[in-house]
């Protein structure tokens, strides 16, 4: 029976097992792959899961905070999008040797609405907006962003079940620490500012964990409340079992919100896609997710 787990440290608050089971149940694997979550300190990850790929037993593993640097120096081989993201969280055992991929890219796109980026005022502002985006912050979560909205890629499946494509953007970073957006930037494909006009990008990203704990985003963000309009989309990687503060205020405004428990769900499609070979219920993995 192939196991599967996540990876992290903590790991106890994690939502996979019950999104990923869900998934599998959906797919009738559940009685031939198992999902759960192991604690591995960061002094002990490489030689634990080197372990665990010569057993045998285990068929992959999603890797979690503060492991996802490490994996990718662990890899036998890595995705291009990995290698030029700096990290991994999708690690796939097979024939001794450990691959590596960064399924946070691609579940930012798939996360996005459909046709997003594609029309000539998807902004609400004029046609050279539909393609900005703005990421802000310059943390492992920022890097996947910047990276996947700049080439682009598959989008979200369609109504009828077959992928759609993201566009490539123009990315601008912001980081409350200046010179690591100007870096970030660089290394990426995007553009460090400093002052963003929030009100013309089609796409905001906040990668920053400001809003986990409640505190008012626009004390600390490039934003404010006023700069939302409809049209635009408002994706926060924070979630919680309310939406943050940064999303209800765009959504008051009329903007399009994206949770993150969205991208959660999105990059574990992806990443049970690569083991098992399936295409996951994308609707039995957020009732899997929303119910743990």
């Amino acid at each position: 029976m192939p196991s599967l787990a996540v990876i992290g440290h903590p790991v106890a608050h994690t939502r996979s097992p019950a999104m990923q089971t869900a998934a599998l149940a959906e797919l009738k694997l559940a009685g031939e792959w198992t999902y759960g979550a192991i604690d591995i300190e960061p002094g002990s990850f490489e030689a634990e899961v080197a372990e665990l790929a010569a057993a045998g037993d285990y068929a992959g593993v999603n890797v979690t905070l503060p492991h996802k640097e490490a994996a990718l120096a662990l890899a036998d081989e890595a995705s291009e999008g990995a290698r030029a993201i700096g990290a991994a969280n999708t690690l796939t055992f097979r024939d001794g040797r450990i691959l590596a991929d960064n399924t946070d890219a691609g579940g930012v796109l798939r996360s996005l609405p459909a046709g997003i980026g594609g029309g000539a005022d998807a902004a609400g502002a004029a046609g050279a907006s539909a393609r900005r985006a703005l990421v802000l912050g310059a943390g492992g979560a920022a890097r996947a962003a910047i990276w996947a909205l700049a080439q682009g890629g598959e989008g979200a499946p369609d109504a009828e079940g077959n992928p759609t494509l993201v566009p490539s953007f123009e990315v601008d970073v912001w980081n409350r620490t200046p010179e690591r957006a100007v870096t970030v930037a660089a290394e990426l494909g995007g553009r460090a500012v400093s002052d963003p006009p929030a009100a013309d990008y089609a796409l905001i990203v906040n990668t920053t964990s400001v809003g986990l704990h409640g505190e008012d985003p626009f004390a600390s963000l490039p934003l404010a409340a006023t700069d939302f309009h409809p049209g635009q989309v408002v994706f926060d990687i924070v979630y919680g079992p309310e939406p943050s503060a940064l999303l209800a205020a765009a959504e008051d405004r009329g903007a399009t919100t994206i949770e993150g428990l969205e991208m959660l769900v999105q990059q574990g499609a992806l990443s049970l896609r690569i083991w098992t070979g399936a295409e996951p219920s994308i609707e039995a993995m957020r009732t899997g997710a929303r119910r743990s």
